[in-house]
């Protein structure tokens, strides 16, 4: 299924730019990849290289314990995984970050697994059945604030029950069910982006001592422990986070869990392709005060996705947004901003949205929602709708309704328009009734513009209109290649 030519297209093509958010950030780099990285070694006080022919043969041979802020260390792809894990504490700042980067070799990341990996005995951290790689919180070294940290271009996998690894104490210890691939404990402008993330607990986590996070360009996908519910292909809990230009695929086989499972204060999901799961999208609550009582935890943009639900997959909802703990007072009581998104379902009776409560509302503007016998919401909330393309027949809910539903607008029919469903390629073709019929943005969406569109080779490129319904702005000439081929 890996198309080998499409992934040396993927890196190096792969395009980033500076924006910022709402007050955060987002460190995109201009014409950054991993064949090509922005980060230069005469920018950094030290650089290692790790890899055959090098003075360090292992990621376990790097002083992680010593590692100091300006530091670049580059992992070299070899035919044969690096068996190590480790955890990276350093307070770096914006003008001498630590960036691990891997060095690809024709299309191919380096590969580290945590099956039969040891721990450098030189450090000492807790949990570390919990993660491959770990950021913040360690005894040694002993920093209270990792910072400024980046991991890039790797291939990281199996932490999960069924492998084994060697701790920092030198005994063997099996993985936990919530192990991730990269756990986040501690930190904050911390940026994971052009990694492979797969066949973990969870891909991804991070914990409610985070901020500042920016996940972007990786591909996350077969996560998840078979009949659980509980672990998801990632996990996340930040004051401020960023998830763009990502490809979240299926879970592992069996799995159970959500898609992109999240908690944090401050989200913004922009154009990511997120593909089946139990749900593809599930916010929900925090328990801590800090973000409860955080402006930002009120707000939550989703923009320039493109959601696909398959035949088969578990809960027929989509999206949920509000709370699941029980704990009503501490639900996100707020909006859901979810607009130019272009939803496909190829399964009967799908539901858009649950919204936890009344407290919950979302406003969609100029979205494509393709799917037969459709519900808006299930029970509770109140939406506005405005633009948006949807089959005909669509109905309030599927469920005993309780909340609201004001609709102008809507583009109804059975065809919205797109290229070639059965090739996932969901650009828009000539005639297409979604083309020219997008409405102004509400004020607070209009902070967080559509800039961007996903695109051939699974690059991105400007998106010169938002005229059109959906996550891509209609455009003959890039009605060639099939999105699909683009995630792999």
């Amino acid at each position: 299924m890996i198309c080998a030519f499409l992934r040396v297209s993927y890196f190096i093509n792969r395009l980033f730019i500076i924006l910022i958010t709402t007050g955060y950030l987002s460190l995109a780099l201009a014409n950054s990849s991993c064949e090509n990285p922005v980060w230069k070694e005469s920018d950094f006080n030290l650089v290692y290289h790790v890899g055959p022919g090098y003075n360090y043969a292992t990621p376990g041979d790097i002083p992680w314990e010593s590692l100091t802020p300006g530091s670049l260390v580059k992992i070299h792809w070899r035919n044969e995984p690096y068996k190590n894990k480790w955890v990276i504490n350093v307070a770096g700042a914006q003008n001498t970050p630590v960036v691990v980067l891997g060095v690809p070799q024709n299309g191919k990341l380096p590969v580290i697994t945590g099956n039969n990996a040891t721990t450098r005995q030189a450090l000492d951290y807790w949990n570390e059945n919990r993660s491959l790689i770990k950021i913040g919180a360690s005894s040694i070294p002993n920093n209270s604030n990792a910072s400024h940290i980046t991991i890039a271009c790797l291939d990281l996998q199996s932490a999960k029950p069924g492998y084994f690894f060697t701790s920092d104490n030198g005994s063997s210890a099996e993985y936990s069910k919530n192990a991730a691939a990269i756990h986040i404990e501690q930190g904050e402008y911390i940026t994971i982006e052009n990694c492979d993330i797969h066949d973990a607990g969870n891909g991804l986590f991070s914990t409610s001592s985070t901020s500042n996070v920016i996940i972007r360009g990786n591909h996350i996908w077969d996560n998840g422990i078979d009949g659980s519910i509980y672990e998801h292909n990632s996990y996340t809990e930040s004051l401020g986070i960023t998830f763009e230009f990502n490809h979240y695929g299926p879970l592992c086989n069996g799995c159970l869990g959500n898609n992109l499972k999240d908690r944090s204060a401050g989200t913004v999901l922009r154009y990511n392709w997120i593909e089946d799961g139990n749900r593809q999208l599930d916010l929900v609550d925090s328990d801590h005060t800090n973000f409860i009582n955080s402006s930002l935890y009120s707000s939550t943009f989703v923009y320039g996705n493109i959601l696909v639900e398959h035949e088969g997959q578990g809960n027929r909802q989509i999206v949920h947004y509000g709370g699941d703990s029980g704990d009503y007072s501490q639900y996100r009581k707020g909006t859901l901003y979810f607009y130019h998104n272009t939803v496909y379902s190829n399964r009967i009776k799908n539901t858009l949205m649950a919204l936890s409560t009344n407290d919950e509302s979302a406003l969609l503007y100029n979205n494509i929602i393709y799917g037969v016998d459709q519900a808006i919401l299930d029970a509770n909330g109140i939406v506005t709708m405005q633009n948006n393309w949807l089959f005909s027949g669509w109905v309030n809910s599927h469920s005993t309704f309780n909340g609201s539903i004001n609709a102008a607008g809507t583009i109804e029919g059975s065809e919205p328009g797109f290229i070639n469903t059965e090739n996932s390629n969901f650009y828009l073709k000539p005639g297409a009734s979604g083309i020219g019929h997008s409405a102004v943005l509400p004020v607070a969406a209009q902070n967080h513009p559509v800039q961007w569109e996903l695109t051939t080779s699974w690059n991105k490129t400007v998106r010169t209109s938002t005229n059109d319904l959906g996550a891509f702005d209609y455009n003959p000439a890039q009605n060639m290649i099939p999105v699909y081929l683009l995630m792999f």
